[in-house]
């Protein structure tokens, strides 16, 4: 199998470039190709703007959507954007590894979303109807490919459970796993997660590794995040509204979960 690492952290002595190193040798020697695109190393351009499309813009102001697309549809892109988009039609798993500032990635992360993830790629794909409201949410270029989360964070882990100050650490994902990976079309697993990264002492750094090396050899049986399909009934389109008859009297996030009914 085909495995892409998107790796975010400045420092590789840090508990996270260990870790990337780690799964990087055990998925090799597991028999599986590996790519990493390491953002810090690459010192990854994270800012979208005009540089982005070899080609003149299409109207008198720059229209991100519009811009991209047109470099898109016509080999137009920069080359980095395009490089990275050829690594995920490459691959059939991505772990995206990170650690959690701020409630969410790290800015230079958030820009290689901003940018690979073009129109004609990541979205504005399929049909536009009365009743299939696009390739997305289940469907899209990505469909078929696993996805996975490795995230790091200084805090408890009681701080970011069901109760904790810091609100649930499964509604701070949300926007990432549903909004970046479900999206496009990515099959995505459950996180792995590690808390109070500085305290870590080596029988720590043992588990972490041991935790780690289980996830990657279950990569392609772990059961999926079972999310909602968009274009599968569950939605009323094109308002996008889950049906009024599935998780009654319920609101908020946990109601894109088939779970929830």
């Amino acid at each position: 199998m085909n495995v892409l690492i998107v790796f975010a952290h400045p420092e590789p002595r840090s508990l996270n470039g260990q870790l990337k190193d780690e799964a990087v040798s055990h998925l090799q020697q597991s028999g599986h190709q590996v790519h990493v695109s390491d953002l810090y190393g690459m010192k990854w351009k994270t800012v979208l703007d005009t540089d982005d499309s070899l080609a003149p813009l299409r109207g008198e102001r720059f229209n991100p959507s519009v811009d991209s697309r047109f470099a898109y549809d016509n080999g137009l892109q920069a080359a980095d954007i395009a490089a990275e988009q050829e690594k995920l039609r490459w691959a059939d798993a991505v772990i995206f590894q990170f650690p959690l500032w701020w409630f969410s990635m790290p800015a230079i992360m958030k820009g290689w979303f901003d940018r690979v993830y073009a129109n004609g790629f990541a979205y504005g794909v399929g049909e536009h109807s009365d009743h299939h409201w696009g390739d997305r949410y289940g469907e899209g270029n990505l469909s078929g490919k696993r996805a996975m989360l490795l995230v790091t964070t200084g805090g408890w882990e009681s701080h970011y459970g069901p109760r904790g100050i810091n609100g649930d650490i499964d509604d701070i994902l949300f926007p990432i796993q549903h909004g970046m990976l479900f999206y496009p079309g990515f099959t995505v697993l459950p996180p792995m997660l590690i808390y109070r990264t500085g305290k870590t002492d080596d029988a720590k750094h043992a588990g972490y590794r041991q935790q780690l090396t289980g996830r990657l050899d279950s990569l392609w049986d772990t059961e999926p995040l079972n999310y909602r399909r968009q274009n599968a009934g569950d939605y009323e389109i094109p308002a996008l509204t889950l049906r009024p008859d599935l998780a009654k009297g319920k609101t908020g996030l946990r109601i894109h979960f088939q779970e929830s009914d």
